[in-house]
C-alpha cells in the first residue's frame, strides 16, 4: 500500500498519550482546515507502524503499511514539506519486545526479538528490530536545525499562574557523580575532513596478533565534514559505578542513575548494564553466568533480571542474597510498584529525569515514596556539567523564582543526524584488547584507540551545511530578538575545538561576532541562569545533545512542563517540519487513562504547531485562507491559557478531552468574528453558536464515564473503532464538528 498524494498537511500517528489525544483533536482540525481547502493527512510513525512495516513477508496483505517514516524522509526534503510532528516512542529492548509480542497477539505473525541470535535468519531479523530501536525517527526526519522556544502566551500565562517548585537549602546533598577519567569526554579525538581526505571510509578492529575485523565497511565522509571518535572505559566505568554506590551509602542518600538508553540506543544500555551488574556486585560475580543463560540481560535492566531469576532453580537462595547486599536507598519511578531507577532502561530519561529532580529542590523519591536528597550518576562529563552546575547554582541561590524569570530558548545543530544522536551505526563494543581504527578512503587514519575487550567505542559526524545552516539561524534568531546569544562550545573538548574553527570566522564575516558569546557548557549553564534570573532572556546554541537536555531542562523550571514549547525545525531545504513537545510522561498517561477514563496529556504543543504549521502553509503556498485559520487557532491557543482550559490531573475534573473541545470553541468564534474571510465567517458562525449554546450538554457527555475502565484496544496498537469511543464521547460535540 502507498501514499502517491501529498497533504497539504501531514499529522503523525505517533504512540501512547500524544496519539490517544489526536483521536479527539485531529477531527477537529480535519474538519476546521476543509472548510479552507486544506488536506490533512497522516503518516504513521508510531513504534507498531514500524514494526509492521519492517516485516511485511511475515504478514497477510490486508495486515501490510506503507513505510511512512521513509517516505517522510524523502517528503522533508522538498521545498514544501509540512509536517506537524507528535513525540514518538524511542524504544528500548523491553519496549520493543512487548510491542511485537501484542502485535502477535493481535494476529500480526512477527517473528519474536532474537534476544542472542546465532543463526543467519536470526541475526537479519535482530538487525531489522534493531534498526527500530531508539532514536529511529528523528534522525530521519530532521532535515534541519531547531528554533525551539515559549511562545508568547504560555510563557505570559506560566508567569502570572507560576506552577510549584520544591525548595533549594544550601545544605542538600543532591550532587552529580562522574567519571574522573577514561570517559567518552577524555577519549575524544575530532578533525574536520579535507578534500584528500573524503570519501567512503571504513572502521576496523585490529586485534593483538594483527588480525583485522571490518566494524563498518563503508562510510562516506564529505570534505568539511567534522568526525569525532572516542570510547569509554568498561574497566574505569565498572570501577566509578561501585565508588558511586559506596560514596551514596556514606552520604545517606539515594542512588540515581541518569541515562538515554532510547536516544543512545547502542551505547547507554551497555553502560545501564553495567550499573544493573555494579549493583547486584558479588550476587552477579556468583550467579550472572546462570542468570543470563537464563535469558537475563542487566543491558535490559534489573527488572529483567529478576525475571530470569525467578525460573532458576535456586531462585530463593539468589533474591535472599540481593536482599543481604549492603545498598544504599535507591530512586524510585514507582515505589508503590517496586519500580526501581535500575528496572527498564527506558524508565529514566536524563532529559526528563534530571529536571525533574532540580525543579523539586534536588528531592527523588525513595523505596517508601519518602522526598529524599540523591546522588546523581551520569557517568560520561561531556554534557553531566550542565546538571552540576545548576544544582550548584539553586543551591546557592534558591529556586528559581517563575513569575519573574526570562526564558533560554535554543538553536540547535541537529540535521543529517549531527554528532552522537547519529552514532548508532558506529558504535561499538570492543570484541578483545586491541585497536580501533578509522581508515579513510585514501589509506590514511584519521583516529585510533587502544581498547580493551568490553570498551565502547563510537564515532560520529556533522557535515559542514548544517553547520553553516546552525550559525545562520542562530544570526537570526539573534538579530529578531537582540538576547544574550552564547554557543555552548568548549574549547578544550576536541569536537567543539573544530567546531569552533567554524563559528569565528562566521561571526567575524557576518560582523556580529560581538553580540555572541562562546562558553564551555558549565559556565554557559551559570550565565544563562543568572540572566533569566534577573528577568532577562537567552538563546542557547547548542550541539544535538544538549540541544534535547536543555529543550527540557529550562522549560520544565519555566514552564512546569517541556510539552508547551514551540518547536520549529527549519528544514534546509526550505519546508517546515514542527515538533509538539516531549511525551516523557506519556506512559503514566495511558495508564491513568485505562484505570480511570482520564486523559491527562497537555495538547498546548499541539496547539502551537497547528498555528505555525498553517501560518507557513498561508506563507508557502499563498492561502490567504490559510493564514486566516492560522491567526485564530493563535486566538483558541490563547483562549485555552486566559481561562485556564489545560487538563487537570485527576479523574473526575475537565481532561484533554475538554480543552479540545474549548479550543475547537474558541478556534470557531475567532473565525466567526474575524472580518479578513467573509466566507470563513458565515461557515464559523453557526458551529460558534452551537458550540456555546450545547456546552453543558458536551461537558456532561465528554465527562460521563469518569473514573471507570477505558479500553482503546491496545497500548502500542489502539483499535480505532475503540479509540474514537473513548476519545470521542460526546455526540453533540461531534455532531457540531461534523
Amino acid at each position: 500500500m502507498s501514499n502517491t498524494e501529498t497533504p497539504d498537511i501531514i499529522y503523525t500517528k505517533v504512540d501512547e498519550a500524544p496519539e490517544l489525544a489526536s483521536g479527539s483533536f485531529l477531527p477537529i482540525i480535519r474538519r476546521f482546515a476543509s472548510v479552507a481547502g486544506i488536506e490533512v493527512g497522516t503518516r504513521d510513525i508510531s513504534l507498531a507502524g514500524r514494526i509492521i512495516a519492517t516485516f511485511p513477508e511475515f504478514l497477510k496483505e490486508e495486515q501490510r503499511q506503507n513505510d511512512d517514516l521513509a517516505e517522510l524522509g524523502q517528503l522533508v526534503k522538498q521545498p514544501d514539506a509540512n509536517v506537524i510532528k507528535l513525540p514518538n516512542i524511542s524504544a528500548s529492548v523491553p519496549q520493543l519486545v512487548a510491542a511485537v509480542e501484542e502485535l502477535q497477539a493481535k494476529g500480526y505473525a512477527l517473528p519474536d526479538y532474537p534476544e542472542d541470535p546465532k543463526t543467519d535468519e536470526e541475526k537479519s531479523i535482530r538487525a531489522r528490530y534493531d534498526a527500530i530501536k531508539g532514536s529511529a525517527v528523528n534522525p530521519v526526519l530532521r532535515e534541519g536545525n531547531s528554533d525551539r522556544r515559549s511562545a508568547r502566551a504560555v510563557k505570559s500565562f506560566a508567569q502570572k499562574n507560576p506552577h510549584s517548585m520544591g525548595k533549594w537549602e544550601s545544605t542538600s546533598k543532591t550532587k552529580v557523580s562522574s567519571m574522573p577519567g577514561n570517559d567518552f569526554r577524555a577519549n575524544e579525538v575530532s578533525a574536520t575532513i579535507t578534500a584528500a581526505q573524503a570519501g567512503d571510509a571504513k572502521i576496523e578492529f585490529v586485534a593483538k596478533d594483527g588480525s583485522v575485523t571490518v566494524l563498518k565497511d563503508v562510510w562516506p565522509l564529505e570534505e568539511g565534514t567534522v568526525a569525532d571518535a572516542t570510547y569509554m572505559s568498561a574497566k574505569a566505568l565498572s570501577a566509578f559505578l561501585a565508588d558511586a554506590i559506596e560514596d551514596t551509602k556514606k552520604d545517606g542518600t539515594m542512588f540515581s542513575l541518569h541515562m538515554k538508553a532510547t536516544m543512545m540506543k547502542v551505547s547507554d544500555p551497555i553502560i545501564f548494564g553495567h550499573a544493573v551488574k555494579a549493583w547486584l556486585g558479588p550476587v552477579w560475580e556468583k550467579h550472572g553466568a546462570a542468570i543470563a543463560a537464563a535469558g537475563g540481560s542487566p543491558n535490559s535492566g534489573l527488572g529483567d533480571v529478576l525475571a530470569a531469576i525467578e525460573t532458576l532453580p535456586n531462585a530463593a537462595e539468589i533474591k535472599a542474597e540481593i536482599d543481604a547486599l549492603d545498598r544504599p536507598s535507591m530512586y524510585m519511578v514507582d515505589s508503590d510498584k517496586g519500580i526501581t531507577n535500575l528496572h527498564v532502561p527506558s524508565d529514566v530519561i536524563i532529559d526528563a529525569s534530571m529536571p525533574a529532580v532540580i525543579r523539586a529542590g534536588g528531592k527523588g523519591w525513595d523505596e517508601t515514596g519518602a522526598k529524599g536528597d540523591t546522588n546523581c550518576v551520569i557517568p560520561d562529563n561531556c554534557y553531566a556539567p550542565v546538571y552540576d552546575e545548576s544544582i550548584n547554582f539553586f543551591k546557592a541561590n534558591g529556586a528559581l523564582d517563575v513569575t519573574t524569570a526570562g526564558s533560554v530558548a535554543n538553536v540547535g545543530l541537529m540535521a543529517q543526524k549531527a554528532e552522537e544522536y547519529g552514532s548508532h551505526p558506529t558504535t561499538f563494543e570492543a570484541p578483545a584488547d586491541g585497536t580501533i581504527r578509522i581508515v579513510l578512503a585514501n589509506g590514511e587514519t584519521l583516529h585510533s584507540h587502544e581498547v580493551e575487550g568490553g570498551d565502547i567505542w563510537r564515532s560520529c559526524t556533522v557535515k559542514k551545511a548544517p553547520i553553516e545552516n546552525w550559525i545562520q539561524l542562530a544570526m537570526d534568531r539573534q538579530r529578531l530578538t537582540g538576547s544574550e546569544a552564547i554557543f555552548w562550545l568548549d574549547a578544550d573538548r576536541a569536537h567543539d575545538a573544530q567546531l569552533i574553527q567554524y563559528v569565528k570566522p562566521a561571526l567575524e564575516a557576518a560582523g556580529v561576532a560581538g553580540k555572541f558569546k562562546i562558553m564551555a557548557p558549565r559556565e554557559a549553564t551559570r550565565q544563562s541562569l543568572e540572566t533569566i534570573t534577573a528577568g532577562k532572556d537567552s538563546i542557547a546554541i547548542t550541539g544535538n545533545v544538549l540541544r534535547d537536555y536543555l529543550t527540557d531542562l529550562f522549560p520544565i523550571l519555566e514552564l512546569g512542563t517541556s510539552a508547551k514549547m514551540l518547536s520549529i525545525v527549519k528544514l534546509m531545504n526550505g519546508g517546515g517540519l514542527f515538533e509538539t513537545g516531549a511525551g516523557g510522561s506519556a506512559p503514566k498517561h495511558v495508564q491513568q487513562l485505562h484505570a480511570e477514563n482520564h486523559l491527562r496529556w497537555d495538547s498546548m504543543g499541539e496547539f502551537c504547531a497547528l498555528g505555525e504549521s498553517l501560518n507557513f502553509l498561508a506563507d508557502s503556498k499563498g492561502n490567504a485562507k490559510a493564514a486566516v485559520l492560522g491567526a485564530a487557532a493563535e486566538a483558541a491557543t490563547q483562549g485555552i491559557l486566559d481561562h485556564n482550559r489545560s487538563p487537570s490531573r485527576k479523574a473526575g475534573e475537565p481532561d484533554n478531552r475538554a480543552s479540545h473541545y474549548w479550543f475547537a470553541r474558541y478556534w470557531a468564534e475567532a473565525l466567526a468574528a474575524q472580518s479578513d474571510d467573509a466566507d470563513l465567517a458565515a461557515f464559523f458562525a453557526p458551529m460558534a453558536k452551537a458550540l456555546a449554546e450545547n456546552e453543558e450538554k458536551i461537558l456532561a457527555e465528554l465527562s460521563a464515564g469518569a473514573g471507570a475502565a477505558a479500553d482503546t484496544g491496545g497500548y502500542f496498537r489502539n483499535d480505532d473503532a475503540a479509540t474514537a469511543k473513548v476519545m470521542r464521547p460526546s455526540a453533540t460535540l461531534n455532531e457540531i464538528i461534523g
